[in-house]
């Protein structure tokens, strides 16, 4: 599980979360999400995640709140 936090958010259901030591922002869907809706987040909120690949790269999977 690693930590990051939400580094932008958009109105069409995904996100980008910051990873400490990282460059590039890891992409989220809203339906990786786990206990939290989309509309509950904000930018700058801390999550936990583990990473998996996506159709496009790497992308964030069971996001939660931490």
């Amino acid at each position: 599980m690693q930590t990051g936090k939400i580094a932008r958010l958009t109105d069409r259901g995904f996100g980008f979360i910051a990873i400490e030591g990282e460059e590039k922002d890891l992409f989220f869907h809203a339906n990786a999400l786990v206990d939290v809706d989309f509309n509950d987040l904000r930018e700058g909120d801390e999550v936990t995640f583990e990473v998996s690949d996506g159709p496009k790269g790497p992308a964030a999977s069971d996001v939660r709140k931490a």
